[in-house]
């Protein structure tokens, strides 16, 4: 035993704190088997790297020991090795230093999705579409496809040189371009919809969030005559608590509550209030959410709605009602790991998913017999482990699977990558309509490889299983058969069947080439069916769901 204390020292002093922090007993529990697997798995750590019959890299098999064991807590509790800080720095500022573009790959091949509009990529004459062959020289298909990201990255003013090929050209040619710092906004969009109703998208929570929805928040009530507010957090995945907590606090009195944490330690037991006094306190807000609204979103759309303070509209909310901190680890690494739940004003957590008592890799979400109802100030009943579910739920046209394929097989990126090429320019975002030149989309779409399964099909073949389970398939193959061929899936039908959302999808694309992502947006706002639904929501309607009566 002195053997274990010797060498685990530093165990022993990390949970000193601990103990003087109330949980003592517990605490004591956990020191020696803590110890115990320490010890086990430095010796075991050893041994693979020195005998494993195969060469072993050593760093690799740590962090993949390290994720396996991160992933069986949450999906929120994160390593971060000194290679991957540059991600840890985008997530918390949405800052980094690199040619300011976002790259995927394309049937194995590194590619433009998009240069952010006035950074460095952009200046330099980069495409969307443009195919990346080399960085500075490197063969990319000698590059490990992880790697490919931090070659792009620097630090800003030093130059990169970039060897692509684009659609139209006939060979391939170098592009220098000079890295920056770059500033992705939180808020990538702010206007007026209407004379009196004024709309501000937010994007992300990161350190400059508050600050930004403050500022257009000023000025479009000052400069543009804004009464009304849409906040629209549609997939918009989170970030840092106290931005939150900030946003919130420019629609309610100093003092209010606004969110309250709860961990295994004491310094996690808080409540959070509203510090200053609003700068809109009795403005109508509509705050739009989706299934990809979470974490910050969620405690800014549920608080509000707690508060009696915002009408929420669109689809229930994703459901992360977790707190995460970060901490340094050596060697300039970090851990973010989960250290609290929140609770919005009513006193319910939105958490969906019990992490405590998953079954393996299998997460269930919180039973229905254990679903809370509680109260908004005003007495509108809410419930807890669900995400947030809004005041007025606008059902969407659901997501068509040649739609899916089309995405899938990136053919509408290509078709517009090839439709930018061979168009100068074309109308204003909100005036733009693809019309007949759809007919061209549908032959190049036709031309392509893209597969896709239709929802019949899927069902359809579960009972074809069943039926083979229970020995009815023989004697009905003809007709399962007859039914495979009626329903399998005809490219040429489903085109023009789904051709509204298709066409949309196209048009939203084909404008990013030319005026970026703010472009896309202005596109949206007058497609958007869940914003029309909100603008209609204003005046006695927002009043009575208030009041409980709606």
């Amino acid at each position: 035993m002195k053997k274990v204390l010797r060498k685990n020292k530093w165990v022993w002093l990390l949970f000193v704190p601990l103990a003087i922090g109330g949980i003592s007993f517990k605490a004591a529990e956990d020191y020696f088997e803590i110890s115990k697997n320490l010890e086990i798995f430095t010796g075991l750590y050893k041994e693979l790297n020195i005998f494993y019959v195969d060469e072993t890299n050593p760093g690799e098999l740590m962090k993949t020991g390290i994720d396996a064991m991160l992933k069986s807590l949450d999906p929120y509790t994160v390593y971060y090795p000194e290679s991957k800080i540059e991600d840890y720095r985008f997530m918390t500022t949405g800052q980094y230093g690199g040619i300011g573009a976002l790259v995927n790959t394309i049937d194995g091949e590194v590619t433009i999705m998009e240069p952010y509009e006035g950074y460095a990529a952009h200046s330099a004459g980069l495409l969307a579409g443009d195919v990346v062959l080399e960085i500075d020289g490197k063969d990319l298909n000698e590059v490990d496809p992880d790697e490919i990201s931090g070659l792009l990255k620097g630090q800003a003013g030093t130059k990169v040189d970039v060897k692509i090929r684009r659609e139209g050209e006939a060979s391939p040619m170098v592009v220098q371009v000079e890295r920056q710092d770059v500033q992705i906004p939180d808020v990538p969009y702010a206007g007026m919809l209407t004379d009196k109703i004024g709309y501000i998208h937010l994007r992300s929570f990161t350190k400059t969030a508050s600050a930004e929805v403050r500022k257009n928040l000023v000025e479009l009530r000052d400069n543009e005559g804004m009464e009304q507010l849409v906040f629209d957090l549609r997939g918009n995945g989170g970030g840092l608590l106290r931005e939150a907590i900030n946003i919130v606090n420019l629609f309610v009195p100093k003092g209010t509550e606004i969110v309250s944490t709860k961990g295994k330690l004491e310094e996690w037991n808080r409540t959070h209030t509203a510090l200053n006094e609003p700068i809109a306190p009795d403005m109508p807000v509509i705050v739009l959410v989706d299934g990809g609204s979470a974490s910050a979103s969620e405690i800014v759309s549920g608080a509000l709605q707690d508060l009696d303070r915002a009408v929420v509209v669109g689809n229930t909310t994703f459901g992360k009602g977790l707190v995460q901190q970060t901490k340094d680890l050596e060697y300039n690494s970090k851990l973010k790991l989960t250290v609290a739940k929140y609770y919005i004003p009513s006193g319910r957590c939105i958490q969906k998913l019990d992490y405590t008592n998953r079954a393996g890799e299998r997460v269930d979400e919180v039973p229905d017999s254990l679903i809370k109802p509680f109260q908004t100030v005003g007495g509108r009943t809410v419930y807890d482990g669900r995400g947030v579910a809004p005041d007025v739920d606008v059902e969407q046209g659901e997501f068509s699977n040649v739609l899916a394929g089309l995405m899938r097989n990136h053919i509408v990126f290509k078709y517009a990558t090839t439709f930018a090429r061979e168009n100068a320019e074309i109308a204003e975002p909100e005036a733009f309509d693809l019309g007949e030149r759809y007919d061209d989309f549908v032959a190049y779409a036709l031309s392509k490889e893209f597969d896709y399964d239709t929802r019949t099909e899927e069902l359809l073949a579960r009972l074809k299983e069943v039926a083979q389970d229970e020995r009815y398939y023989e004697g009905a193959e003809e007709v399962f058969a007859s039914l495979e061929e009626q329903i399998a899936p005809e490219k040429s039908r489903d085109l023009q069947k789904f051709r509204e959302q298709i066409e949309y999808t196209l048009e939203e694309e084909i404008i990013s080439r030319y005026y970026y992502q703010k472009g896309a947006i202005r596109y949206a706002l007058e497609h958007d069916p869940v914003l029309k639904r909100a603008l209609n929501v204003f005046g006695e309607e927002y009043i009575r769901i208030l009041n409980g009566t709606e």
